[in-house]
């Protein structure tokens, strides 16, 4: 009972601890959040600790971004982990009981073969209608117990087929759940990374063009900052919106970090890659921000757009680096706006900064 009454006060002691940094940092008190302080007051995981004490040391507060991705990297893939463990000891677990059955199953063949054994030498033996017949009646009998062992294996078979094939659909939900940004629905970070390093590598291989776009929503933090978080969200979820209802077939989207998007275009050049970014740019503009909470209109969104092709000697790292430097050339030149790595300003940059 002590014990109990001990675990309970020093649970409460890390809820505790959770709540007081949320308020001191006034960040929101949403499931996230405090999932990340709890950890943090518990000590348990160390690099986790680590990286908001230098955070905090450095900037003096956690941005959403960093909540993300301090989430993203040191939580979140640990779910993922736990479920699949529990999904695969349940097949481990099917398949004993399975295995249970079907050595069962051979031992009451093994005694059926005997059982077969004994009659046939009792035949040879047998000297009237009436042993003959209890002869016939035991085998008419081991035959229809074997018949229903038959049977019940078959059916635990199918059940368990049936299990296993759901038991892999969980399997593939989690993993597409585990590759999938929560809030807007695109592909996580992790999915990028995967998505981006093999769609290079077929790229190289087949000597077809590729194009990165890198997005960064114009102003977001004055967003959070004047209209709280949950607009925050609403804000990714637009710009998410925007991209799935412009993006189809085989190109890649996903959320790169806080308010970062990136667009993999296979088979696509520079000059369509430039095409499809500022559809996007467009689509994200034509869309009225509107708070929920009251109805108030909030006006447009804006994004600028890095835009990078493949070269023959790139790396991932290469082309990502690019695109980004482009990005960051189209927020400094007044936002709301697509460069690509041929653009004047992007060149002018790149020589005065060689120079």
């Amino acid at each position: 009972m002590v014990k109990l009454l001990d675990e309970h006060e020093r649970t409460l002691a890390f809820a505790e601890v959770a709540l007081g940094q949320i308020k001191s940092l006034r960040q929101t008190a949403v499931p996230r959040n405090y999932e990340i302080w709890y950890v943090y007051a518990t000590g348990y995981n160390a690099p986790l600790n680590k990286l908001i004490n230098e955070t905090l040391a450095r900037n003096g507060r956690l941005s959403e971004a960093d909540l993300e991705q301090i989430y993203e990297t040191y939580l979140s893939h640990l779910k993922a982990s736990d479920r699949i463990d529990k999904v695969g000891a349940r097949v481990i677990g099917e398949i004993d009981d399975v295995m249970g059955l079907i050595v069962d199953a051979l031992g009451m063949s093994q005694s059926y073969d005997a059982r077969l054994d004994g009659a046939r030498e009792k035949l040879r033996g047998a000297k009237t209608p009436d042993q003959i017949k209890a002869i016939v009646d035991g085998l008419l009998k081991s035959t229809r117990e074997m018949q229903e062992t038959n049977r019940a294996l078959e059916n635990r078979l199918a059940l368990s087929k049936t299990e296993i094939s759901n038991l892999q659909h969980s399997l593939e939900a989690i993993r597409a759940e585990s590759l999938t940004d929560p809030l807007t629905g695109l592909g996580n970070r992790e999915y990028f990374d995967r998505s981006v390093e093999m769609a290079v590598r077929a790229a190289q291989a087949s000597g077809e063009p590729l194009s990165l776009l890198m997005f960064d929503i114009d102003h977001f933090k004055s967003f959070n900052d004047s209209y709280g978080h949950l607009t925050g969200d609403q804000v990714l979820r637009l710009v998410a919106m925007s991209l799935k209802q412009t993006i189809k077939g085989q190109d890649i989207t996903a959320r790169y970090g806080g308010e970062e998007f990136v667009v993999v275009l296979p088979h696509t050049a520079l000059r369509p890659a430039l095409t499809v970014a500022d559809h996007i740019r467009r689509a994200v503009m034509s869309k009225e921000l509107k708070k929920k909470s009251t109805g108030e209109i909030l006006g447009r969104v804006t994004i600028s757009v890095g835009v990078s092709m493949l070269k023959p000697d790139d790396t991932t790292d290469s082309l990502i680096e690019r695109a980004d430097a482009c990005l960051y050339v189209a927020k400094r030149n007044g936002r709301n706006r697509v460069v690509c790595e041929l653009d004047p300003e992007y060149v002018a940059e790149t020589h005065s900064q060689v120079a």
